[in-house]
C-alpha cells in the first residue's frame, strides 16, 4: 500500500494485479483508497481528477456529519441516545467493565460489542416478530454481527441478518431497517414493489431512509 498526495488529495494505493479496473472508495473516515491493476501515476491521477466533483461531495457529506464520540468506559449510545455507564441503561454494560480483569482499550471494546450483540438479541426479535406478523413475511432465522457496511441483511433462504451497532439508532430507524429487510423476503431488489412495500407499513419511510443514511456517518465502524 502507497500514500501519496494529488490533486491536493491525499490517498491510499492498494495495488492488485488481478483487478480488471481501478476502484475509488471514501471511508466514514473520510479517507480515499485506490485499488488498481496499474502502478502508473499518471493513470491514478487521471483517474482522481475524472472523479474530482465526485469525491469532494462524498467527503463533505460525510464530515457534514459528524461522527458521535463516545467515551469508552465513561458512556455507552443506546437508542440514539448517550448515557453515561452509571444510568440503569446501562447497567448491564456496567457489571461487565466490573468485571474485566484488565482494562485494556481491546478488551472494553469487546465488551462494549458483547453488550451491544447481547441488547440486539433481546430487542430487535420482537420487533421483527411484530411487523412480521402485520407483513405476513417470516424469516427462516435472524442472526446478529457487527458488520463494517450494512445496517442488516436478507439472503435467498429469508435468512435476516442485523447489525449489532444497530442498537445504536433511534427505535424509528431499528424498525425502518426492520420493515426493509422483511420486504426483501418478498422482493430481493430494490424495486418500485419493494420501495412500496416499504412505505405501505412506514408511511415516513423515505424519510427514515434518509436519516439512516445521515446516521451511517456518525455510527457505523471503518
Amino acid at each position: 500500500m502507497n500514500k501519496l498526495e494529488i490533486l491536493g488529495l491525499h490517498i491510499e494505493v492498494i495495488y492488485n494485479p488481478r483487478l480488471k479496473n481501478s476502484y475509488i472508495t471514501i471511508l466514514p473516515s473520510s479517507k480515499i483508497v485506490v485499488k488498481t491493476p496499474t502502478k502508473s501515476q499518471a493513470h491514478i491521477e487521471k483517474l482522481l481528477q475524472s472523479k474530482y466533483d465526485w469525491i469532494v461531495k462524498k467527503i463533505n457529506h460525510i464530515e457534514k456529519y459528524e461522527k458521535v464520540r463516545v467515551n469508552i468506559e465513561d458512556e455507552v449510545l443506546i437508542f440514539g441516545e448517550l448515557y453515561s455507564v452509571d444510568h440503569e441503561m446501562a447497567q448491564r454494560l456496567r457489571d461487565k467493565l466490573f468485571r474485566l480483569k484488565t482494562l485494556t482499550p481491546e478488551n472494553i471494546l469487546r465488551t462494549y460489542d458483547s453488550y451491544y450483540k447481547e441488547m440486539a438479541e433481546e430487542y430487535i426479535p420482537k420487533r421483527v416478530e411484530h411487523f412480521s406478523n402485520l407483513m405476513g413475511l417470516y424469516p427462516s432465522n435472524i442472526k446478529f454481527r457487527k458488520m463494517k457496511r450494512r445496517w442488516g441483511s436478507c439472503d435467498s433462504k429469508r435468512e435476516l441478518t442485523f447489525n449489532i451497532y444497530l442498537l445504536k439508532l433511534s427505535t424509528e430507524l431499528i424498525d425502518y431497517v426492520i420493515v426493509h429487510e422483511l420486504s426483501h423476503i418478498k422482493h430481493m431488489n430494490h424495486s418500485k414493489k419493494f420501495h412500496t412495500l416499504v412505505e405501505s407499513y412506514l408511511l415516513d419511510a423515505k424519510l427514515r431512509e434518509k436519516k439512516i443514511k445521515e446516521e451511517y456517518y456518525k455510527f457505523m465502524i471503518e
